[in-house]
């Protein structure tokens, strides 16, 4: 029989978390945690449970197999279920996860419920590890723990007690074969790195729970001061902020009020488009601009900074330029070739990690063309770029230059653009083909 305490602390948590909504979707994938959960909201709060949510992302005989256990188990419990499928060709962990949480929203909203998953203390604990590697700021480092709109009624527990709880039920479950694969981040930071910490430092990953924590705290606190102390007027697509509210601030203090600022139109800024915003922000001169990543622009006036979609968004998220080749898992131009990378080894210049938010493509460089590099706060001459490298006139004929959209985001061999993005993107490799 299943020790009391191990069924009182999950469906305790799961009932606390619950408590007080009454129109609940839980996602449930058929892994072992979000059966667990499935089977302590059956036990303590089955009334709030207005659905079952699964999602089989098309990716074999596992995904298919752990939707139909959700179906059949569900179905038992006496719950609704809502089931879809990937359309087409969806790869890779970012692809999957945006079509499984587009599912989720559109299901939660026909129902006017809220959603609950099933991650886990330790999911948050390799959540804020990977971001730290990232090298994250406060925003990103609380994880988990940020303020969603997402329940997550486990998030207290460790992946040991779920794993209790679901051995000694008896409860059947569908292990996803890409858990085991280490070309994943996450598996491998799972699998070897925390394991690894811990053993060296005894109390790693409980000291990481309450850095996420702080952070937390210090987002909700950021988001409470920006409500009282910051002057914006937002609509669609932009916002505009009178300047003398900002300049007030050094970059270091501009560096935490940015992405809450953002965050308000729905712009996420990584770390690096932070620091280069709050340096524009005080530095910059009237009337110029910068880039970011995701289609958006930073233009400052005379008494206000506007944060914006850029001029050429539209065209940028849904077309690339007439004259260059979209980007898939490999393309040649000319003496060039571009393949797509699943592992992240360093290769220095020749290969970027590149935004998924706006369509990919790849041309010959033309004159004219410009491009923020990496760390700097205005856009150069590209041509001058090649030039610095070492790149002669004569071999800077045809040479690639990468796009976002129409947004240069990449020169291979000679540096990678402002607007790349640090957070989980496209690894591509460019190399030298002859021809």
């Amino acid at each position: 029989m299943m020790e009391e305490s191990v069924r009182n602390e999950i469906e305790t948590a799961v009932a606390s978390a619950l408590t007080g909504y009454d129109r609940v979707i839980l996602a449930v994938s058929g892994g072992r945690d979000s059966m667990v959960m499935l089977a302590a909201a059956a036990a303590v709060c089955h009334s709030r449970i207005i659905a079952v949510a699964t999602f089989d992302h098309g990716t074999g005989k596992a995904a298919t197999a752990a939707a139909d256990l959700v179906q059949r188990h569900a179905r038992h419990l006496g719950f609704s279920v809502v089931r879809d499928c990937a359309a087409g060709a969806v790869r890779g962990e970012a692809a999957w996860r945006a079509a499984r949480w587009h599912f989720l929203r559109t299901a939660a909203a026909s129902h006017d419920a809220l959603v609950a998953t099933a991650h886990t203390a330790d999911d948050q604990i390799e959540t804020v590890f990977m971001r730290v590697l990232r090298n994250a700021g406060a925003r990103g480092i609380a994880g988990l723990y940020a303020n969603s709109g997402i329940l997550r009624p486990l998030l207290s527990v460790r992946r040991t007690e779920v794993a209790r709880y679901a051995t000694e039920t008896g409860m059947s479950w569908v292990e996803d074969p890409s858990n085991v694969s280490m070309d994943h981040l996450r598996n491998r930071v799972r699998r070897d790195l925390l394991p690894s910490l811990n053993r060296v430092q005894p109390g790693f990953s409980d000291a990481l729970l309450g850095i996420a924590r702080r952070a937390a705290d210090l987002r909700q606190e950021l988001n409470h001061f920006v409500d009282r102390a910051v002057v914006f007027s937002a609509g669609r697509g932009g916002m505009v902020i009178p300047r003398e509210v900002l300049v007030v601030y050094d970059v270091e203090q501009l560096e935490l009020l940015w992405p809450v600022l953002a965050a308000r139109i729905g712009v996420i800024l990584d770390r690096r488009g932070t620091r280069r915003l709050s340096a524009f922000t005080i530095h910059g001169a009237a009337g110029t601009r910068i880039q970011l990543s995701g289609g958006y622009e930073v233009v400052l006036h005379k008494g206000t900074v506007c944060l914006r979609r850029s001029g050429n968004s539209r065209s940028a998220r849904g077309n690339i330029a007439s004259n260059a080749l979209p980007l898939g898992e490999s393309v040649d131009l000319g003496k060039w070739r571009i393949c797509r990378r699943h592992g992240k080894e360093n290769a220095g210049s020749w290969m970027a990690e590149l935004p998924d938010d706006s369509p990919l493509a790849v041309r010959s460089w033309q004159p004219g063309d410009r491009m923020v590099p990496r760390g700097a706060v205005s856009s150069r001459r590209v041509k001058g770029l090649l030039r610095d490298a070492g790149i002669d006139a004569g071999r800077r004929v045809g040479w690639p230059v990468v796009l976002s959209g129409v947004e240069i985001v990449w020169i291979p061999g000679v540096r990678v653009g402002g607007v790349a993005t640090i957070r989980p993107g496209i690894v591509y490799e460019c190399e030298y083909v002859g021809g």
